[in-house]
């Protein structure tokens, strides 16, 4: 029994170490399966992130003046918010990669990241002018340019984004002067389309709420600023209108939304906000008036 025991047991580890060898044979042809299908499907996502490049914007903290203590978490919330504004623009440009036309990361990405800019740093300044001298000319920190990498680097996109980063020649304007460029490159592509009647008819019409009736009594020191942004109302509807006609087929289901409502509702935020500022500043400022902002396509 004492010389037959070990015989057993050598058979036995005999008979385990062949299984660990089979098991561990096919750990490895499943390891190398498996890092095969990880390689093939991280090479295309690579691809796209070097393809799409990114955003960036100018440093808005950098060329703050001191800040007052009053102001200081106002300011901070802000800045954080600008600094959200561009990871969620960087993610949309890479969610939609491949969408839309020629014009698509201006229009649908750089133009309403900027107009939400010019709405937070125009908090900013009003933040630090409520106990100190506002900040003039932030706006100007506003637009935002792609960085692009590989195919995106190149064509209308990139032009784009660099014309955005341009600046802006006047206070209320920075979002207007990108608009109107990436405007004119669509006029171009809609020239072979139908002719601007049958565009109209199938275009619709936007509309939105009426902010004059809407105002208090305007001081006579503000009535000249209220006037020129009730006035730029006007102008950006009418552009808005303007880019619902040339852009008529264009995009997906979600294009007017996208590329035309969403930057119209953001840039006539700014507008409405500079009108309340300025009624503020020598009465009592008016509340509420940024559910004004949104407008509507009818057909």
């Amino acid at each position: 029994m004492s010389r037959a025991l070990p015989k057993y047991n050598k058979r036995r580890v005999a008979i385990i170490g062949g299984a660990a060898a089979v098991a561990l044979t096919g750990a490895i042809v499943a390891g190398t399966a498996l890092a095969g299908e990880t390689s093939k499907s991280s090479t295309p996502t690579a691809r796209t992130l070097a393809d799409v490049g990114s955003i960036t914007c100018p440093d808005v903290a950098s060329q703050l003046p001191e800040i007052p203590a009053t102001a200081q978490a106002e300011v901070d919330r802000n800045l954080t918010l600008l600094q959200t504004q561009i990871d969620e623009a960087n993610k949309r440009l890479v969610d939609t990669v491949g969408q839309g036309g020629a014009n698509f990361v201006q229009n649908a990405i750089l133009g309403p990241l900027e107009d939400k800019r010019i709405a937070t740093v125009n908090r900013i300044a009003t933040a630090i002018g409520r106990t100190a001298d506002k900040p003039q000319g932030l706006d100007a920190l506003a637009p935002c340019a792609l960085n692009a990498g590989g195919a995106a680097g190149t064509g209308e996109e990139a032009g784009a984004g660099a014309e955005a980063g341009a600046g802006a020649e006047a206070e209320a304007t920075p979002s207007e002067a990108a608009s109107e460029a990436a405007g004119g490159a669509e006029d171009t592509g809609n020239a072979e389309g139908a002719g601007d009647a049958g565009e109209a008819a199938g275009a619709g019409a936007i509309s939105c709420p009426d902010v004059a009736s809407q105002l208090p009594a305007i001081p006579a020191t503000a009535q000249a600023e209220v006037d020129r942004n009730l006035a730029l109302l006007d102008t950006q509807l009418a552009e808005a209108n303007k880019r619902l006609v040339d852009t008529v087929g264009q995009g997906g289901p979600n294009f007017v939304q996208n590329a035309i409502l969403g930057p119209l509702a953001d840039k006539r935020n700014s507008t409405i906000d500079r009108i309340a500022i300025s009624i503020g500043r020598t009465a009592e400022k008016p509340q509420g008036l940024g559910s004004l902002a949104a407008c509507t396509l009818t057909q």
